[in-house]
């Protein structure tokens, strides 16, 4: 807990890494408003609540010394109230373990801060090793007694004399290095299906994971709210039961009475954690700002014909994938639904029918309606899940900082105190979007949370959910400040029940994965094949890269080189994109096949000649299989595409921006695999050249329907009914949903024109390169579609000549 001195006003900051010696909280100075000049005060206390705080420490930062890099660095150690600045103790105290853990099953390392002279290991708080050295040193390494090995049955701690002094100090001993052991993987993976609270009409059975700790607690409130959230609305009165230890390290508690209602909570003891209060990784819902998780009947949370709902059975390879966010939908002044005051940004706002926008004595639907009109198949929210932000004020965020992934996020719904109006609005949505021919699909974040350190998974098994680096930081292949393990087999099983439990009680139509990159293969294979026995037609794909450096090794990895090893799953082909446009990490001056007016790359073409037939090419590697690919030119992160043509000054006059947008999106709805579009894409939308709108608010990301009507001088009526289209193409000319990669395509002028069949039809795509020769069709064809409006709809042809910027479609 921090402030700056001259304002009382703290807030909690988590501890957002890991050194060689413990958790470090970094942030800047500037995030006070004159830290340097009055000071920072700080507070140790435990996560989410007032408990084993320390008093107030007050830095006069002005009185120490910056290191090299301009940082102050100041140390703590747990259970201690002394604080250490690099150089000298604040406080009186000069001694302490930084590190003791087991480095195998048989023996202990101890790290100190001054030279140690003697060290006893206690198990249950028996003696039962010792060491006296005979030359006093900082490392020490003890073996346990021959036949002994450590067991997670019991808690160990070592105490450590230090040598100037003869004080004494203890600490509790790390198990982490050792979860990888075959002993451990054995003896404590669990595979019931019954983690979390579960519920009869006479019973509630609390069970959590925990084979480390030596006491769990689950407590057990009637209200969701703590009174520090809001005095008038919150209890923190709780019944309060103790836990039993059974198998695989799986911690219970029974009550003989139906719950549904209540929240609970564990309080949890171990080497690493004293008495710290945490949600369960398995609660399905929450009380407000994820604070407490919820007992929940799910009975009570279906709508009217809920039952009657069934999973959408698309082709994958028919899909029209819709990406958005929630709020997007609905934040703007264009967006008037008459229950705007209460709807705007929430689930209920995302299913509300008959909202319009009027300008100019013309009338659009917007919103949910809109997404209808222009006939999309599956929409794909950004994530909505529980996030690690204050549920009781809007606050713009894209949701990539996960608290509780089982819990729905309680911004969106209209009473975020209570648990069941979360569940029953989102259930709203998927009811009304099924019931338009429209699957949900969930962007989900397993590869890492918030906040690792204090985070439910770190108290529960300190060390074994996160991935670390060999000096015992923690891997940030995220670039987020951790990742998670999905390698370890619970942390793998975790995955796969959440997954299960959103599609069965939500009725999803399937995931798309964050960075899937850091999770191994077998954990993704596992999944899909999970879902499938639920919905036959359970679509997944991902992000087949990372945010950084993992320490999970690539052959393991969900990695695009890798996709020929998944199985029932696909990829985002930024392989084509980039060939298109130059998105993603390029520089924003690049120009691709539609962007450059003057020349073209030979491997640009190759990679969309791949890209059309569903085969993600790399140089290394063809992932030839439209099943396992996901075509489109831009999502949330990066540009819009109309911001990506200006950014690189790619289009003379704002009519050939328009031009260069739709052939890209063009190309991507008329090509095998699935085919993906970045919401409000149909109606040129812009974010003002922000390419990276995470934070930017509602002004950067809504929705301006307003542009339907009119953008720009350019004709945004032509240009919405092309895009509808395409979308209709996409789902109605069966050849663009073929399973193998059964499209040749000819590139004709140079690699200008790009031509090829599709059965009965002809499609031919255009860029601003070059004059373009005629071709022959070899008989009559009707004009399906003509991007320019060149060619009159149903007109016969018997050849063409493409001009700049134009996709044709034409069928026998």
């Amino acid at each position: 807990w921090m402030w700056d001195l001259h304002d009382n006003d703290g807030k909690q900051y988590v501890f957002n890494g890991i050194d060689e010696f413990g958790a470090v909280a970094a942030y800047p100075l500037s995030t006070w408003s004159d830290a340097l000049n009055h000071g920072v005060g700080v507070i140790i206390r435990s996560f989410n609540a007032w408990s084993k705080q320390t008093p107030d420490i007050k830095l006069q930062l002005t009185s120490y010394e910056k290191d090299a890099n301009n940082i102050y660095n100041f140390y703590f150690e747990q259970g201690d109230n002394d604080i250490y600045d690099g150089n000298i103790y604040l406080t009186s105290n000069t001694e302490g373990i930084s590190v003791a853990e087991f480095t195998s099953e048989t023996a202990l390392k101890v790290v100190g801060s001054k030279e140690i002279s003697k060290v006893v290991l206690k198990e249950d708080g028996t003696e039962i090793a010792t060491k006296t050295l005979d030359e006093p040193a900082k490392g020490v390494r003890l073996n346990l007694p021959e036949g002994k090995s450590a067991s997670f049955e019991h808690s160990y701690v070592v105490e450590a004399t230090f040598a100037a002094s003869g004080a004494t100090k203890t600490k509790g001993v790390s198990t982490q290095k050792l979860y990888k052991t075959d002993s451990f993987v054995n003896n404590y993976t669990y595979t019931g299906n019954d983690l979390g609270a579960i519920r009869t009409s006479t019973n509630t059975t609390f069970k959590v994971w925990s084979p480390v700790s030596s006491e769990i607690k689950v407590r057990i409130y009637n209200s969701g709210t703590p009174k520090s959230v809001d005095e008038a609305k919150g209890s923190d009165a709780y019944d309060e039961i103790n836990m039993v230890r059974g198998e695989k390290g799986v911690w219970s508690a029974s009550v003989s009475a139906d719950l549904a209602g209540k929240y609970y909570t564990y309080v949890v003891t171990n080497a690493s954690f004293d008495h710290v209060e945490v949600v369960d990784p398995y609660a399905k819902s929450a009380g407000v700002s994820g604070l407490r998780g919820m007992i929940v009947d799910f009975s009570k949370t279906n709508p009217e014909g809920w039952d009657s709902i069934d999973y959408l059975d698309y082709d994958r390879n028919a899909l029209t994938v819709y990406e958005t966010h929630v709020a997007d939908v609905t934040s703007g002044n264009s967006w008037t639904g008459k229950n705007s005051n209460e709807n705007k940004r929430k689930f209920l706002g995302l299913s509300e029918t008959g909202t319009t926008y009027t300008r100019s004595g013309k009338t659009v639907a917007t919103g949910f309606d809109h997404i209808k009109d222009l006939g999309v198949n599956a929409v794909q929210l950004l994530p909505i899940y529980d996030q690690a932000n204050d549920e009781t004020k809007y606050t713009f965020n894209w949701g990539y900082n996960p608290l509780n992934y089982n819990v729905v996020e309680g911004m969106y719904s209209s009473d975020p105190y209570n648990g069941y109006a979360r569940i029953n609005e989102l259930k709203q949505v998927v009811q009304a979007y099924n019931q338009a021919g429209i699957e949900i699909i969930m962007d989900v974040v397993y590869n890492h949370v918030s906040g690792a350190s204090g985070s439910n998974f770190d108290v529960l098994v300190p060390g074994y959910y996160y991935r670390y680096t060999n000096s015992g930081a923690l891997s940030n292949g995220s670039g987020c400040g951790n990742e998670t393990a999905s390698d370890m087999p619970m942390m793998r099983k975790f995955m796969i029940d959440s997954t299960a439990f959103w599609m069965k009680e939500y009725k999803l139509g399937g995931f798309r994965f964050d960075l899937m990159g850091l999770h191994d293969l077998e954990t993704m294979n596992q999944l899909v094949a999970n879902l499938k026995t639920i919905n036959s037609h359970a679509v997944v794909y991902g992000e087949p890269w990372t945010g950084g450096t993992s320490t999970l090794a690539d052959s393991l990895s969900a990695k695009q080189v890798n996709g020929n090893q998944y199985v029932g799953y696909g990829q985002f082909n930024d392989q084509m994109r980039d060939a298109l446009i130059k998105g993603g990490l390029n520089d924003k001056s690049m120009k691709g096949w539609i962007t450059n007016k003057t020349s073209i790359a030979n491997g640009d073409v190759t990679a969309i000649k791949k890209g059309i037939a569903g085969n993600t090419y790399s140089s290394s590697v063809e992932i030839a299989d439209p099943n396992k690919t996901v075509n489109y030119v831009t999502c949330h992160d990066n540009y819009t595409i109309y911001d990506r043509i200006q950014a690189a000054n790619a289009a003379s006059t704002e009519n050939e921006a328009a031009k260069m947008a739709m052939l890209s999106e063009a190309v991507v709805f008329l090509s095998q695999g699935t085919a993906f579009m970045q919401g409000g894409e149909e109606f040129l939308r812009t974010k003002n050249l922000d390419h990276n709108s995470y934070e930017s608010g509602d002004g950067v990301n809504q929705f301006k329907y307003n542009q339907l009507i009119s953008y720009e001088g350019i004709d945004m009526e032509t240009y919405y009914a092309n895009f509808k289209k395409l979308v209709s193409l996409k789902q109605d000319i069966a050849g663009l949903h073929a399973s193998t990669c059964s499209i040749n395509v000819t590139a004709l002028d140079d690699g200008a024109t790009l031509k090829y069949e599709v059965g009965n039809y002809v499609i031919i795509h255009s860029n601003g390169v070059g004059t373009k020769g005629s071709i022959s069709l070899g008989s009559s064809y009707q004009v399906v579609l003509d991007t320019l409006g060149v060619n009159a709809v149903n007109a016969s042809l018997t050849s063409v000549t493409p001009q700049a910027y134009q996709t044709l479609v034409l069928v026998k």
